[in-house]
C-alpha cells in the first residue's frame, strides 16, 4: 500500500533519524546515509531492489538533473575546490604570514582576532557561501595565532553569513526573496509595496537575523563561551588546541604541509581576495544583466541581482582570485613543482565537505520526495488564533529549515503558504508573518547538520563539523526565543517598535544569563 506522506509523519522519519544519529554518533556520513537508506526504503513500500535503485538515481541526479549537469551543486564543487586551490596558493606566496605578522602589530589580543573575523563576516555579503569560505580564509591564520578555537571561528562565520545576506537587499538571498515576495504581493492585491520596498519593511521585523548578528559581538566581547564551546576555548587557550582535543598545527603552513614563501607581503592575499569578491560581484551582475536582456527588460542593480546566476559567477569569481593569487607565487618565481603541489593539496583540502555535500543533497532529494515540507506546512493549518500566526510560523519554518537543512527550500514553500494565510485572514499581519518565515528559515537552517551552509561554515574555519553544530546551537536556540518574544509581540501588537524593544529586554537578559554560565 502507498502512503501518502505529504499527510504522514512518516515524512519527517529519515531526517529526524538522521540528525539524532549525527549528534548521537558524531558521524556525519554514517548518519546521513542512514536517512538517505531509510528514505529509500519506505519511498519503495521496503522493497529492497527498488530503493537501490532510487538511491542510485538520486545520487545521479545530485551530479546530473534533465539530462545535463547539475549546474548549481557543480557550480558549488568547482568553487569550493578553486577556493580551496587559492588558499593554498596564498599560503605558499607567504601571503597569510604576512597578514598575520601584519594583524600582530596591530590586533593585540584574542578578543581583537575574533572581531576582525566578525566585521569580515559584516562586511562581505554577497552570498553565504562566499562569505564563509573567503571570511574563513582571510581571518583563520590570524585566529589561530591568537588561540581562537576553529569552533568559535565557526560559529562567527555562520553567524554573519546568512544573516547578513538575508537583512540586505543587494545579495544572492535579497534577490531570491524578493522574486518570491514581489508575486505574493501581486497575488493578493498588496499595491502599495514595491517588492523592494516589502523587502526593506522587512528588515526590522527579521529578529533572529537582527539579534544573532548582535549576539556574535557580543559573544567575543563578553567572552560568552557557554556549552562546548567554552571547552574548545580553554583548550585552544590553554593547550593549543584549536581543533579540540590534542594540541594541533600552530599554523595554516603545518595543517597543509607547505613551505611558505619568505618573500610574501600582505599585497599577495589582499589582492587575490579583493579580486574574488570585485570578480564575483562583476559576473552577478553581468550574468544577471544577459537574462534581462534575453527577456528584453531594461538593465537595472536589483534587476540583476534577482535574475543573477549565482553559481557561474561564484566560480568565474573564484577563477579571477585563482589567476591573481598564481600571479604572486610567479612573481616571486617559486618552483612550479610547489605550486602544482599546492594546487593539488588545496584541492584535497576540500574534498571531505564535498563528500558531505554529496549526502547533504541526496537526503535533501529524499526529503523532497517524501514531502516532508508538505506535511510540516499542513501542521500550521486550523483553527489558531490570528495574533499567534507569526510566532507559529516562525517555529514551523525552524522546524522544517532544520529538518530538510535548506532555508532556501523553505522560503520557496513557506513564504507563499503565509501569504495565502494573511490573506484569508488579515493583511496587515502579511508582513510580520513573512518575516516570520525568513527568520524561522535561517534558524533552522543554523541548527542542521545537513545545511550546506552550516557544512561550508564548517569548511571555511576548518572545523570538524559536529564540533561546530554542538558548539553553535546554544547560541542559535537562545536567540530563537528571543524571536519568539518579538514575533508573539508583534502578532497581539502590531507595532514593530514594541516588538524590537521586547525582543531587546530578552536578549539583554539572555547575556546576563549567559555571563553567568561562561564563568570560568
Amino acid at each position: 500500500m502507498l502512503i501518502d506522506f505529504a499527510a504522514s509523519p512518516l515524512s519527517i522519519l529519515p531526517p529526524l533519524i538522521a540528525l539524532s544519529l549525527a549528534i548521537i554518533t558524531r558521524r556525519v556520513l554514517l548518519s546521513l546515509g542512514v536517512g538517505i537508506a531509510l528514505g529509500a526504503l519506505l519511498l519503495s513500500n521496503f522493497a529492497p531492489i527498488e530503493a537501490v535503485a532510487y538511491i542510485a538515481t538520486t545520487v545521479k541526479s545530485v551530479i546530473i538533473e534533465d539530462g545535463g549537469i547539475n549546474t548549481w551543486n557543480m557550480s558549488i564543487v568547482a568553487f569550493l575546490l578553486l577556493l580551496g586551490m587559492m588558499t593554498t596558493l596564498l599560503t605558499l606566496s607567504g601571503g597569510t604570514r604576512a597578514f598575520a605578522n601584519w594583524a600582530l602589530d596591530h590586533i593585540k589580543d584574542k578578543r581583537g582576532a575574533a572581531f576582525l573575523a566578525a566585521f569580515l563576516g559584516v562586511f562581505i555579503f554577497i552570498d553565504d557561501y562566499f562569505n564563509s569560505l573567503a571570511v574563513g580564509s582571510i581571518s583563520r591564520p590570524v585566529t589561530d595565532r591568537f588561540n581562537v578555537s576553529r569552533a568559535k571561528l565557526a560559529y562567527i562565520l555562520d553567524s554573519t553569513a546568512a544573516p547578513m545576506c538575508i537583512l540586505m537587499p543587494v545579495s544572492s538571498w535579497g534577490a531570491y526573496i524578493m522574486t518570491i515576495i514581489g508575486g505574493i504581493l501581486i497575488s493578493h492585491g498588496m499595491t502599495e509595496y514595491s517588492p523592494l520596498g516589502a523587502y526593506i519593511a522587512l528588515i526590522p521585523m527579521n529578529f533572529y537575523a537582527i539579534f544573532t548578528l548582535l549576539m556574535v559581538f557580543a559573544v567575543i566581547y563578553f567572552k560568552l563561551d557557554i556549552g562546548l564551546m567554552k571547552k574548545h576555548e580553554i583548550e585552544a587557550e590553554e593547550k593549543g588546541a584549536l581543533h579540540g582535543g590534542d594540541k594541533d598545527a600552530a599554523c595554516l603552513q603545518d595543517e597543509l604541509g607547505i613551505t611558505e614563501s619568505e618573500q610574501g607581503k600582505v599585497s599577495d592575499l589582499i589582492y587575490p581576495i579583493l579580486a574574488l569578491i570585485a570578480a564575483t560581484l562583476f559576473f552577478m551582475l553581468y550574468t544577471g544583466n544577459q537574462a534581462l536582456t534575453k527577456s528584453e527588460l531594461p538593465f537595472s542593480v536589483l534587476g540583476a541581482f534577482e535574475n543573477t546566476d549565482v553559481g557561474a559567477s561564484l566560480v568565474y569569481g573564484a577563477l579571477v582570485g585563482l589567476l591573481f593569487a598564481l600571479t604572486t607565487t610567479f612573481k616571486q618565481k617559486l618552483p612550479l613543482k610547489e605550486i602544482g603541489f599546492a594546487l593539488w593539496i588545496g584541492a584535497k583540502s576540500m574534498f571531505g565537505a564535498i563528500i558531505i555535500l554529496f549526502f547533504a543533497w541526496s537526503i535533501g532529494s529524499v526529503i523532497g520526495d517524501m514531502k516532508t515540507g508538505a506535511y510540516l506546512s499542513s501542521l500550521v493549518q486550523g483553527n489558531i488564533g490570528l495574533h499567534w500566526l507569526p510566532v507559529i510560523l516562525f517555529i514551523l519554518s525552524g522546524l522544517m529549515a532544520f529538518s530538510t537543512g535548506t532555508s532556501w527550500g523553505t522560503f520557496g514553500i513557506m513564504l507563499p503558504i503565509a501569504g495565502d494565510m494573511a490573506g484569508a485572514t488579515d493583511l496587515a499581519l502579511m508582513l510580520p508573518m513573512l518575516s516570520a518565515v525568513l527568520a524561522g528559515s535561517v534558524f533552522g537552517d543554523h541548527c542542521s547538520p545537513i545545511s550546506d551552509t552550516t557544512i561550508l561554515s564548517s569548511t571555511g574555519a576548518r572545523c570538524k563539523h559536529i564540533d561546530h553544530v554542538a558548539t553553535q546551537l546554544p547560541y542559535a536556540l537562545s536567540m530563537a526565543l528571543v524571536s519568539i518574544v518579538g514575533f508573539v509581540v508583534i502578532g497581539f501588537s502590531g507595532s514593530v517598535l514594541i516588538a524590537l524593544g521586547a525582543s531587546s529586554v530578552a536578549f539583554v537578559a539572555v547575556i546576563l544569563v549567559m555571563k553567568q554560565f561562561s564563568k570560568r
